[in-house]
């Protein structure tokens, strides 16, 4: 039985808690937040006995096997260079870390410690997305990508997060060097990150304040990403991050030098395109009629998945997390390489250097 501990009783900790629940042979042992009321209010809301306001009481009192960190960003390095010293696995929220040099801080005291720890990517693992790993590890690209497009979108509309980031300029988000970008764009660049060389040649990047952000009072917060990159072996990426496209995208696209897949996670579909020509008019019905079929087997397949309770909000969530416990379990690699982790931290940085300048 693995015992958890999660940091942090915001929001976005009572997700991981009902996660949690869901994953055999662990349980919830106690929780901790700075203000000790949070940490009690998420404890009594799911029958949790302990909980603390200082991370190294509980630690010394709990000894937890992992820690689930669910603070803001700023507080994740020292936070988890605690829980790594004291003995615990751990996994952090995105971002994983402000800069690169505290991902590869954490990293290196995680395997010296012969620990594990890994990242909130979890939309690396929904459904389709695990499909479309499978595929190309069956080799279906015809080869290494040749480009990547990776679509990321927030809806502004969304006042109770966006209103309290506009109204203070202390706010934590407008802390981090990418400010809101900061914040959110990690699960898209993690996509990139995956199939991309360590060794980038190029990262080119443009941002603007969208005319919607000028009318809430946005001041130096920008909200429109374009990202250019390419690695040592030619391999061509590109990102964008978008308050103002409706509607809105989650989209990753990758293609082969024989063949295409493009995964859409609002909708949970994956579309292959295959290198096939048509000769005369045949190439105007074929190719519609080939993806109109795609997408009712997609529609099949996530209605199967729903009725077989595979498919529900947060379910990359959970096999992300039960991936990484059970990587522990069985001492394994973790569910996400370290090298991945770590360009995306390298990229994030010169990102936000080339934008906001270094601070």
């Amino acid at each position: 039985m693995l015992r958890i501990a999660i940091v942090g009783c915001g929001k976005i900790a009572d997700q991981h808690v009902q996660v949690i629940q869901r994953i055999p042979d662990c349980a919830i042992v106690s929780l901790c937040d700075r203000e000790l009321l949070m940490a009690r209010q998420l404890a009594e809301r799911f029958g949790i006995s302990e909980y603390f306001s200082e991370l190294s009481e509980m630690l010394e009192s709990v000894s937890p096997d992992i820690v689930h960190i669910t603070t803001p960003p700023q507080g994740h390095f020292l936070l988890a260079k605690q829980c790594l010293e004291s003995g615990s696995h751990v996994y952090l929220e995105k971002p994983f870390t402000v800069t690169y040099q505290e991902a590869e801080s954490l990293i290196q005291l995680a395997e010296s410690s012969g620990l594990k720890i890994t990242a909130g990517h979890n939309y690396q693992f929904t459904l389709e997305m695990l499909e479309m790993r499978q595929l190309i590890n069956e080799g279906f690209l015809g080869g290494k990508p040749v480009h990547m497009e990776s679509h990321w979108t927030y809806d502004l509309g969304d006042v109770s997060y966006v209103g309290p980031v506009l109204g203070s300029r202390t706010h934590w988000v407008r802390q981090l060097p990418g400010q809101l970008l900061h914040n959110i764009i990690s699960h898209g660049i993690a996509k990139l990150s995956e199939f991309l060389d360590d060794d980038l040649t190029e990262v080119v990047t443009i941002a603007h304040q969208s005319t919607r952000l000028q009318t809430l009072g946005g001041d130096e917060v920008l909200d429109e990403l374009r990202v250019l990159m390419r690695d040592k072996d030619g391999t061509t990426a590109f990102f964008c991050f978008s308050t103002q496209i409706k509607p809105g995208l989650n989209q990753f696209r990758i293609c082969g030098p024989r063949n295409s897949i493009m995964v859409d996670q609002v909708s949970g579909s994956l579309v292959q395109t295959r290198d096939r020509s048509f000769k005369s008019y045949l190439t105007f019905f074929i190719p519609p009629l080939v993806s109109a079929w795609q997408h009712l087997g997609n529609a099949g397949r996530n209605i199967a998945n729903f009725m077989g309770r595979r498919l529900y909000q947060d379910s990359g969530m959970t096999e992300l997390i039960g991936r990484f416990y059970n990587s522990i379990r069985k001492e394994e690699p973790p569910p996400i390489p370290y090298r991945e982790i770590l360009l995306t931290a390298k990229i994030m940085d010169q990102i936000f250097s080339q934008i906001y300048g270094d601070k």
